[in-house]
């Protein structure tokens, strides 16, 4: 029986089977859902082909939300071509946020590992599998990775903005894109974890502060940017840029903040961006105050 508690455990079982961190968490999935690796690889990819049916949803999308506050951007920012980003970040923040704006539609998608967080990991990974070819399958592992990821985030800290905040929800989605892309790279286990802790540690204390209690502003550009930040966060790894705080100890960091953070931040819409003017004033018109 695979049991594993902390990305130290995760990361250590690899290391000593000679298995790659995807091929873990498959076996781990097998076991406990009592089904074959076969049918959890298969299910995965019913997930990838949800991912990337919302995201070309989204791209294609010009319809505004419900509540008129999102819509159309980004489409904007893939017809974008003189930025400083670079196409590669450019396309993994744009694809993220059109997964987040399918979700602002009413659309469907893949909640990973929230649906306030939806766009950031199919975000990197189509940006991933556009510029460098990655078959669905690779992305697959990448995916398992990402999900074992997810899996230690929510047994020792928390993945839900109201629990919390916004650092839960992006900032865990941003660890595991970030471990998703360095392994897509070639990044060994110790690698992939580095490049969750320096992803992670980036946006701790990032309130949740949604408009009008909608997950949209400022949940869907938050998106894209929580992308960009796994890129960075993947590539600094890659380069042999450590965290001096291991991972364990920044998910843990994540969780006592998370505590912390009053209940104002806490996806009540009471702080925050919610609370601005400008954010009173958008509720009172949605709601017709």
């Amino acid at each position: 029986m695979i049991n594993f508690s902390c990305m130290e455990d995760l990361m250590s079982l690899a290391e000593s089977s000679g298995k790659s961190v995807a091929d873990i968490i498959v076996e781990y999935e097998a076991e406990h859902s009592l089904k074959s690796d076969i049918s959890v690889k298969k299910h995965m990819s019913e997930i990838w082909q949800v991912m990337k049916d919302s995201a070309d949803k989204g791209v294609a999308n010009t319809q505004k939300s419900v509540s008129g506050m999102v819509g159309g951007d980004a489409k904007k920012l893939f017809m974008y071509e003189s930025g400083y980003c670079g196409n590669f970040v450019r396309d993994a923040a744009a694809y993220a946020v059109a997964v987040a704006e399918t979700n602002a539609v009413m659309g469907k998608i893949a909640a990973c590992p929230t649906a306030g967080s939806c766009g950031i990991v199919p975000g990197v990974l189509l940006a991933a599998q556009k510029h460098y070819g990655h078959s669905d399958e690779r992305i697959g592992q990448a995916l398992f990775t990402a999900t074992g990821i997810g899996m230690v985030i929510e047994n020792n800290a928390m993945i839900a903005g109201a629990q919390g905040g916004c650092q839960a929800e992006c900032g865990s989605a941003a660890g595991m894109a970030a471990g998703a892309l360095a392994d897509l790279a070639g990044g060994d286990v110790r690698q992939i974890g580095n490049a969750v802790a320096l992803a992670i540690k980036n946006l701790l204390g990032l309130a949740c502060d949604p408009v009008a209690g909608l997950v949209e502003v400022p949940c869907v550009k938050r998106n894209g940017f929580a992308a960009t930040v796994a890129v960075l966060a993947a590539d600094m790894s890659l380069a042999g840029i450590n965290s001096v705080i291991p991972v364990d100890e920044v998910i843990d960091a994540m969780y006592r903040i998370g505590r912390m953070l009053p209940e104002a931040i806490r996806e009540t819409a009471q702080g925050g961006l919610a609370t601005t003017c400008t954010g009173l004033k958008l509720k009172k018109k949605i709601y017709n105050d």
